[in-house]
């Protein structure tokens, strides 16, 4: 099976959306991983819903598929990274991320996403993990609720640091929630070492909505360009095939936006020619 890539508009972060799309689909790619912000498509901004119309047009028109991520720093409060999140301690807070994930869901709906990827946040100090867990199981359900309406499949993603950080902990809240698919971030793995990537793309084969990929070094959260680090992205390719993975294998590489204009096309380059896929 032909593996389908896509670039994450976070590593794209000094150029205009268009720009960026017409970059990605210039170096063959065949996707977006459209990470909401306030500059590439706000959410939270009148005249949402016509500029998702208008993208949607646009990604038809060049032949892109889309995932949508909602990781973005500052969105929702310009002071506290990430914040509010579904770990929020205050009721106000944890609708607002609701709100904005439901949001997100509307967005990919409207650009025929194959998923909206999402993650559990961090504890604020003081936040007791019971009370948190019980905040992200009530959030998430309700963000599944909006998902299976829209039919845009909701992944959460296990991220360093946060609530839900490793596949098993995914696993334990998923068993809840059987709505709920996974948002594996290959690099993430390596930073838990919980897991080897390709061995838990077959373990979790049948749950994945959304796959993620970079260079990772073993222990340190830090998206680096292929070929660095200690990710076998060969072997993890071959992982994909061999598990018959057919929706957008994303790449993920948030710290490149000053240079995206080259390794935009060079990372796919990099992964065609890794394998003698080109």
């Amino acid at each position: 099976m032909k593996l389908r890539f896509a670039y994450n508009t976070n590593g794209a972060a000094n150029h205009r959306l268009n720009d960026a799309v017409a970059i990605i689909a210039d170096s063959g790619y065949q996707g977006v991983a459209l990470t909401l912000d306030h500059h590439h498509l706000d959410p939270m901004e009148d005249g949402w819903e016509a500029r998702a119309e208008a993208l949607a047009r646009r990604l038809d028109a060049l032949g892109l598929g889309c995932v949508i991520e909602t990781g973005a720093r500052y969105l929702l409060d310009p002071r506290i990274k990430h914040e509010p999140t579904l770990l929020n301690p205050a009721a106000e807070g944890r609708a607002r991320r609701i709100a904005f994930l439901n949001r997100a869901i509307d967005i990919g709906a409207i650009l025929g996403a194959e998923a909206m990827s999402f993650w559990a946040g961090v504890p604020r100090p003081g936040v007791d993990k019971v009370a948190a867990g019980t905040w992200l199981r009530d959030g998430v359900a309700r963000v599944l609720d909006h998902s299976a309406t829209r039919q845009v499949p909701a992944a959460l993603e296990p991220e360093p640091g946060m609530l839900i950080e490793t596949v098993d902990e995914w696993a334990a809240l998923q068993r809840d929630m059987p709505g709920l698919t996974l948002a594996l971030d290959l690099g993430h793995l390596l930073v838990t070492q919980e897991r080897e990537p390709p061995a838990a793309l077959h373990e979790f084969a049948t749950h994945l909505g959304t796959v993620a990929i970079e260079g990772m070094a073993r222990g340190e959260h830090v998206h680096l360009p292929f070929g660095e680090g200690d990710m076998d992205v060969p072997a993890c390719l071959e992982a994909l095939e061999e598990i018959g993975f057919s929706r957008l294998v994303c790449v993920e590489l948030s710290r490149e936006s000053h240079r995206a204009h080259s390794m935009i096309p060079d990372s796919i380059e990099w992964l065609r020619n890794c394998r003698g896929l080109a």
